[in-house]
């Protein structure tokens, strides 16, 4: 049997993120979604967004100093899970 994935996006409600963060939610689920066990949204304090996989992180915006493209992140996630797997044209973004 597989072993599952589970991915937490925490983000702030205040900075109005939430729309980004399901939006995200849904491009992981669309892509890895044999993968997954979850996909949580997380609230949290004032200017916080980041994703982790298997408590891994994977992207926080305080450390990047901004958000980044969405493919990069699947990039990291599929490096980390299956990194043998190919994203199709995703693997031509960096």
């Amino acid at each position: 049997m597989q072993k599952k994935h589970y991915i937490e996006i925490k983000f702030c409600p205040k900075c109005k993120w939430l729309s980004r963060a399901t939006w995200i939610s849904q491009e992981l689920l669309s892509t890895f979604e044999s993968d997954l066990l979850s996909v949580t949204l997380v609230p949290s304090e004032s200017g916080v967004f980041d994703i982790t996989c298997n408590q891994s992180l994977i992207f926080s915006k305080k450390e990047e100093n901004g958000f980044i493209d969405v493919a990069i992140i699947k990039q990291r996630i599929r490096d980390l899970i299956d990194p043998d797997r190919s994203l199709g044209h995703v693997d031509n973004v960096r």
